[in-house]
């Protein structure tokens, strides 16, 4: 069982099996948002254990689609943890324990900030990954 939250602890729930992947996100919106790490669950392996109605939903301006979630009261980024799809991102900042996938992709490193090294040798995308 791997435990996740929020900074206040308003938020907690928790995953009854491993992330499916982690990747790293460098567009500008991650980075402001303070999701560049993400790790893949399933919703049906996604149970929530308290504030579920703390959790707030920014929709953005066209053309991007994908909404971002995070704590209304403390504001950490719990990524896209209100998805109703299968599979979907959170922040890997809101798991609170060890977890076993590393780091497999770099998406949108064309936005890569220069103070930023990547330092491992995951996969780099100009965008979002592309299927094998």
């Amino acid at each position: 069982m791997i435990k996740g939250s929020c900074c206040c602890g308003a938020v907690k729930f928790e995953l009854t099996a491993q992330p499916s992947m982690m990747g790293t996100c460098h567009c500008s919106r991650c980075r402001k948002v303070g999701a560049s790490a993400i790790v893949f669950v399933k919703r049906k392996d996604l149970k929530w254990l308290q504030g579920q109605e703390q959790v707030m939903l920014y929709q953005p301006e066209p053309p991007y689609k994908y909404g971002r979630c995070f704590c209304k009261i403390c504001g950490t980024s719990l990524g896209e943890i209100l998805s109703k799809e299968d599979s979907f991102p959170i922040a890997a900042n809101a798991l609170d324990n060890a977890f076993e996938v590393t780091n497999q992709f770099h998406e949108f490193v064309v936005e890569k900030p220069s103070w930023y090294e990547i330092c491992d040798n995951a996969k780099q995308f100009h965008g979002h990954p592309t299927p094998p």
